[in-house]
């Protein structure tokens, strides 16, 4: 086919292609990186929480559909680096037992066809590239590891060490998160030189300090830096991908940048857009060989999608908490399932997090039946200072129906939620929690924080679309993440997830993307012939430009 010729072609650079690219870049074979949108801007907006929260200024301008016709806009952002660009960086290892069949109420997490041995060493290496600040052996829950964190956890503001303090008193177990951050602090405070100022618009914003470890900062910079065989297009959208006469091998790629034609091929293709986009971009790509989707003979593509059982909430504390850096503590005590026998619960509750701090801006927008039922006189801004914020995670079990699909042209998503029992029984284990902690014991739900039309436009960690697995009747990829029916076409987004456990995905999208790079660098026969990037200084006065 027509265009330039690549080594490798990577469809999307957030945390798995960008990954990926940061990988085989030193091998010094021609890698080319393709993203959709461009950098986003460094601006005072980064920053506004009226702008970043309420208004989803920086999310994509698309409309879906959902099973019921209604109309909803993802919660996506076209940005490099990707969806990780507005994550909460928290990268957590999944559990050793989520690698094995888990059972659920409402049906099967299936096991995984590689293990947690496989991932582990993975793991380490995705927790040292992306700055993963954290403590072994607080979280009872945490699986094995040969190393400690490479950096310190962050410390706790005062507020939230008294619950931490609370919490240990009363005989749980917290912990402090796995933060992706670039980090200094001394006594609790960012040193003058750390790019984290610890702000309290770390969560669910974009860093205009380049604080956050997400992968613009950690892999898609320095390796454009580093490493001259490197080629970022930016603006650029694949329209489908092209495969020979016999449909078995992926020749390149179709689209447009700028809104003019593109065509590029290569000797491998890595798809890594996310689960949802990755999946769409597979059905475009239909031909006479593949009649309904590339890949698709097993009728898979799209489907088992996965984003957990998602809640942001806010409580109000009886003392005020001026904590800015809110996102430190994390409960697992919760995650296989309830300690107290009188529950009669025999199945896992999931995952409690902080999230972010709310302020008045985000309070406002919620709207007000919920604040003024039960604090009439407080304004916005009281409510802010005395919020406590926290994120809940249950797993939610892949279904073949609930999947991503074109339908007269426009893209539909359906969803029929599970084990929604045990989200609302973790949510009343933090309600007693509150009432033991100062904190009154009313949640009130963050739905902005999430995307509006939240579930089903809640798109906050996807998964699952193009499952992988052994049998090409089940699944989309063989275990290497290569699709079953083309010799030369990988995924290393969260789309090969078979299952999803209960805490967040990035680290485990990350730890792939290096396992399947070494695997892509032994086909091709590859050694390193480029040392591996150092981190960007984002100060240095010459940063990478796209081509």
């Amino acid at each position: 086919m027509p265009g330039e010729h690549y080594d490798v072609i990577i469809v999307g650079s957030g945390p798995g292609g960008g990954t990926m690219a940061w990988r085989l870049a030193q091998t010094g074979k021609r890698i080319l990186l393709v993203e959709r949108g461009d950098y986003l801007l460094r601006e005072p907006r980064n920053w506004d929480s009226q702008a970043v929260i309420v208004d989803g200024y920086y999310q994509a301008k698309e409309t879906w559909y959902s099973s019921d016709g209604k109309s909803f806009h993802p919660g996506l952002h076209y940005y490099v680096g990707g969806n990780s660009k507005f994550y909460g960086s928290i990268l957590f290892r999944l559990r050793e037992k989520d690698f094995s069949e888990i059972r659920h109420q409402d049906g099967v997490a299936p096991a995984w066809p590689v293990g947690y041995d496989v991932f582990e060493p993975y793991y380490q290496a995705a927790e040292e590239l992306f700055h993963v600040h954290g403590l072994r052996g607080e979280d009872p829950t945490e699986p094995w590891s040969t190393k400690p964190y490479a950096h310190p956890p962050v410390a706790h503001e005062p507020r939230i060490q008294e619950l931490f303090d609370n919490l240990k008193r009363a005989g749980h177990h917290p912990f402090h998160l796995p933060v992706g951050v670039r980090l200094v602090e001394k006594d609790g405070r960012a040193v003058p030189t750390s790019p984290c100022i610890k702000c309290e618009s770390f969560d669910g914003f974009p860093c205009p300090t380049n604080g956050k470890s997400d992968a613009q900062t950690m892999v898609v910079d320095p390796a454009l830096r580093d490493c001259p065989n490197l080629t970022l297009l930016t603006r650029t959208y694949v329209e489908r991908l092209v495969t020979d006469t016999s449909g078995r091998t992926v020749t390149g790629i179709v689209g447009a940048r700028d809104g003019a034609p593109f065509e590029a091929s290569a000797d491998l293709v890595v798809v890594a857009c996310g689960a949802l986009s990755s999946a769409l971009l597979l059905l475009r790509s239909a031909s006479d060989r593949h009649p309904n989707g590339l890949a698709n003979g097993s009728d898979q593509v799209g489907r088992n999608y996965m984003r957990h059982n998602n809640s942001t909430v806010l409580a109000i504390s009886k003392i005020p908490n001026p904590t800015r850096f809110q996102k430190t503590l994390g409960l697992n005590d919760f995650y296989f399932g309830d300690p107290d026998p009188k529950d009669g619960w025999e199945f896992p509750l999931g995952h409690i997090q902080m999230v972010g701090k709310s302020d008045g801006a985000q309070i406002h927008g919620e709207g007000l039946p919920g604040f003024l039922q039960w604090f009439p006189d407080k304004p916005f801004d009281w409510i802010a200072k005395h919020s406590v914020d926290f994120w809940l995670t249950s797993e939610d079990v892949p279904l073949p129906q609930n999947r991503i699909f074109y339908k007269d042209g426009k893209v539909h998503l359906d969803l029929t939620e599970t084990n929604v029992e045990a989200h609302k029984r973790l949510r009343q284990k933090l309600r007693e929690i509150c009432s033991f902690t100062d904190i009154h014991p009313h949640l009130f739900d963050r739905s902005l924080y999430l995307g509006k039309n939240v579930p089903i436009g809640g798109t906050a960690h996807q998964a699952g679309t193009l499952r992988f697995g052994e049998d090409p009747k089940t699944s989309v990829l063989d275990p290497n993440c290569k699709a079953h029916e083309l010799d030369n076409l990988y995924v290393t987004d969260a789309s090969f997830f078979p299952s999803i456990g209960a805490v967040n995905p990035t680290l485990t999208i990350i730890a792939n993307a290096l396992r399947v790079a070494d695997h892509l660098v032994a086909r091709m026969g590859a050694r390193d012939a480029i040392a591996p990037p150092r981190l960007f200084d984002h100060t240095e006065p010459r940063e990478p430009l796209p081509a």
